[in-house]
């Protein structure tokens, strides 16, 4: 046996005390006493309680919950009274007979903590559905709606109205260009469920946002029994549905409102025929290369020559004709006016994003269009083609025979917008109306062009927003195609030409006229829609009622 294992200890706490005292370098030295923690380890986090501080300890065997978890003080039973600001919150007189979009705009308008409590209607089923279920509907009806091109706060509008008729009062609905996302908490201890949905097509049918509306309308009803599965159904039958009007109607329109565009401006007959046959040979155009995927932009590219051209050869063959109204009357029928309104309501109703994306898209389209023009001008300048931007000052003054030009123009737009035809004869009589107005403050009362837009813009509006809500639809129908004899066709086109001349300075004066028309329509018609809800009782304190409780009904 060597020396080391002779002074190696032979039984075992002394072993034990020997292989711990060599191995461990956090070995207490000998002589330092140290308070036994029991079962405790003796390294301790730096977030422990000190000594001294009484915590109160939790009941054995409970675990601890998450963020989301029900606080221990609370009691489903004896639930806390809901919060209700001192001075109360506004009285909500809105009845069922009011529209859905007004009781629900009102409800969007005001925080979350300050809605009346919503009285569960149940549906047909026996229990209720699934959320995720009625968010996915929602979502669904958002997506057609806001591809129709509805404004953004009449999306939410209608999507808070689908979840509500569901029982789900606690949800936001947000809506940007692209996205729509809706979430819901049953409450403020619950779990939030969101979801969302991209908007990836866009199309103009007026008919199908017309059944959509109908839709929300019926399940807006507390007396109709739907179910998720009728709504579903329905649904998918409006997205069956196929367009009201064949192709060959639609690029007959699309050429009837040029030539009626043309006449508007002072053309006449050869160049009515002129103009339509331009405006159609642009939308087969624009068909062949929608058929190959193009984009929108070369879409109205490629539109927006043929009408281009035909003015120009017209000029280089020296026939007797005004190229302008030809030119301007195949402009009438590209300019995005319907994006133009929807864009500038949204951001008047303080959707800034959507409506900064929405005048994004007007902007690439107009500029679209503006190549497509200038391409054709430019050659046709360097071929010796006389066209005069002056001429633009020669406008002859017809009233009957414009009046009802506007008139054919309006109905052959809501025509190409896909409208239903019960709406086509009152958006003609409301195009006849604007242009009548506008006429009548602009020739014989030499006022300015931009603010008899804004009076006949702001008509259209007003009336338009009526005639929707007798029929508890939407306005667009009503008010889209009605703006069309205002669009500011001639300005362009003159912009346009004094451009290709060499002459920037007189045509960015003239493409700036342009934009004005646009902005004062766009503001025109949804401040026509703003004061037609002055003839509706007013939710809120404005009557002179008392300030109510936060559980108040009323919607």
């Amino acid at each position: 046996m060597t020396e080391a294992e002779d002074r190696k200890p032979q039984s075992d706490e002394a072993r034990s005390a020997y292989d711990s005292e060599i191995t461990s370098e956090f070995a207490i030295p000998k002589g330092l006493a140290v308070a036994k923690g029991g079962t405790e380890p003796e390294a301790t986090s730096e977030f422990a309680v000190p000594d001294g501080l009484d915590v109160a300890q939790s009941a054995a065997g409970e675990s601890e919950g998450s963020a989301f978890s029900t606080p221990r003080t609370y009691s489903a039973r004896q639930a806390p009274p809901a919060f209700t600001p001192p001075g109360g919150v506004p009285r909500v007189n809105l009845t069922k007979d009011v529209p859905w979009q007004d009781r629900m705009r009102t409800m969007l308008r005001m925080p979350v903590a300050e809605r009346p409590a919503l009285e569960v209607a149940q549906k047909a089923e026996e229990v209720a559905p699934a959320v995720p279920r009625v968010l996915d509907l929602t979502l669904r009806i958002g997506e057609l709606l806001l591809a129709g091109g509805e404004g953004a706060e009449d999306v939410e509008a209608a999507m808070f109205a689908v979840c509500r008729s569901y029982g789900l009062d606690r949800c936001e609905p947000t809506v940007t260009f692209t996205l729509l996302s809706i979430s819901y908490q049953p409450s403020l201890v619950d779990d939030p469920l969101t979801a969302s949905r991209t908007v990836r097509r866009r199309g103009t049918d007026y008919t199908r946002l017309a059944a959509v509306f109908r839709l929300v309308d019926d399940l807006s009803d507390p007396e109709n029994s739907f179910s998720l599965e009728d709504a579903y159904r329905r649904l998918a039958e409006i997205r069956r549905n196929r367009h009201p009007y064949p192709t060959w109607v639609l690029t007959s329109a699309s050429g009837l409102l040029a030539g009626a565009a043309s006449v508007l401006v002072g053309g006449d007959l050869l160049v009515f025929v002129a103009a339509a046959i331009g405006a159609m040979l642009g939308d087969r155009l624009a068909w062949l290369c929608a058929g190959r995927g193009l984009p929108e932009f070369y879409q109205f590219t490629v539109a927006a020559m043929p009408p281009a051209a035909m003015g120009v050869a017209l000029t280089l063959a020296s026939v007797d004709v005004k190229a302008s109204a030809v030119i301007t009357g195949g402009l009438f029928a590209l300019l995005p006016g319907r994006a133009l309104v929807a864009g500038v309501q949204d951001g008047l109703t303080g959707f800034y994003i959507t409506a900064a994306a929405r005048l994004l898209e007007v902007l690439y389209l107009f500029v679209g269009i503006v190549v497509g023009v200038l391409v054709v001008l430019y050659f046709g300048v360097k071929l010796g083609a006389q066209l005069n931007p002056d001429a633009a000052l020669s406008i002859s003054e017809r009233p009957l025979i414009q009046i009802a030009a506007s008139m054919l123009l309006s109905l052959t737009f809501a025509v190409l917008l896909q409208q239903e035809r019960s709406t086509v004869l009152a958006v003609t009589l409301n195009g006849g109306v604007a242009w009548s107005v506008y006429g009548a403050m602009h020739y014989p009362g030499g006022i300015s062009p931009v603010a008899s837009t804004a009076v006949a813009a702001g008509l259209v509006g007003l009336f338009g927003q009526l005639l929707s809500r007798y029929r508890f639809a939407s306005a667009l129908p009503y008010t889209t195609a009605a703006i069309g004899p205002l669009l500011p066709g001639s300005a362009t086109y003159f912009g346009l030409l004094s451009i290709a001349q060499n002459e920037v300075d007189k045509g960015l004066v003239s493409l700036t006229k342009a934009a004005a028309l646009a902005m004062a329509i766009a503001i025109g018609v949804n401040l026509g829609s703003e004061i037609s809800r002055l003839f509706l009782r007013v939710p809120g304190g404005a009557t002179g009622g008392r300030r109510a409780a936060k559980r108040t009904r009323g919607f």
